[in-house]
């Protein structure tokens, strides 16, 4: 059986369109049912739905044969044991420094203020922050990042950017993109050299109807 892991929204959303022109479709759609792993009309392929953030854990330690994760949760992961074929071009976004309308933050760090960063995004920031020459006090926070600047808790976040209807929403903007978000085809290094006949032809699928 080869399990290939998913996390529930847009990930799912805009992975299921490329499982059909594959020729797979789940049984079910997780956000009408509460099983966590869904049959295929492929007897041998199943589907498990976990948190965006633990599609690399799963396929890292062999849970799952492969994944799907944005490449701004395996940058916070690290990558270890996984191989990163694809690039599948979906869900895409931006990582962004965001700050208050008012904030004058490009002339903070000219004077060489430090700053308070409110992300969940701890190793990008921190080498965002780094490469700059740039003092960062990082506050880990799990939601709600746009909250932050508004409390005081925090000078600016570093969060992921798509419209950006709710930053200008909360009377926020970018102050700079940090990078393209996209999501990536995931493989377990171990799976693939075990069971290379029945995983390369997946990996070439998806590589063919990537976006």
């Amino acid at each position: 059986m080869i399990t290939l892991a998913l996390s529930k929204g847009r990930i799912f959303d805009e992975t299921t369109p490329m499982l059909a022109a594959m020729g797979i479709e789940p049984l079910e759609h997780p956000e009408k049912s509460r099983k966590l792993i869904l049959g295929t009309n492929r007897p041998d392929l199943r589907l498990l739905i976990v948190r965006a953030s633990d599609v690399p854990t799963y396929v890292q330690y062999g849970a799952a044969d492969l994944g799907i994760a944005g490449s701004d949760v395996l940058v916070e992961h690290g990558g270890d044991g996984l191989y990163q074929p694809v690039d599948l071009g979906i869900a895409k976004c931006r990582m962004s420094l965001c700050a208050a309308q008012d904030l004058d933050v490009e002339t903070m760090i000219r004077r060489g203020a430090r700053l308070r960063v409110a992300t969940k995004y701890l190793q990008t920031t921190r080498r965002y922050f780094a490469d700059r020459g740039i003092h960062a006090d990082l506050i880990k926070l799990y939601g709600s990042m746009e909250l932050a600047p508004l409390v005081g808790l925090a000078d600016v976040i570093v969060d992921l950017v798509s419209t950006g209807a709710t930053l200008k929403a909360n009377g926020l903007r970018e102050v700079e993109v940090i990078g393209p978000v996209s999501s990536r085809l995931i493989v377990n290094q171990a799976s693939l050299k075990l069971r290379y006949d029945q995983l390369e032809p997946l990996v070439q699928a998806f590589a063919q109807h990537t976006k």
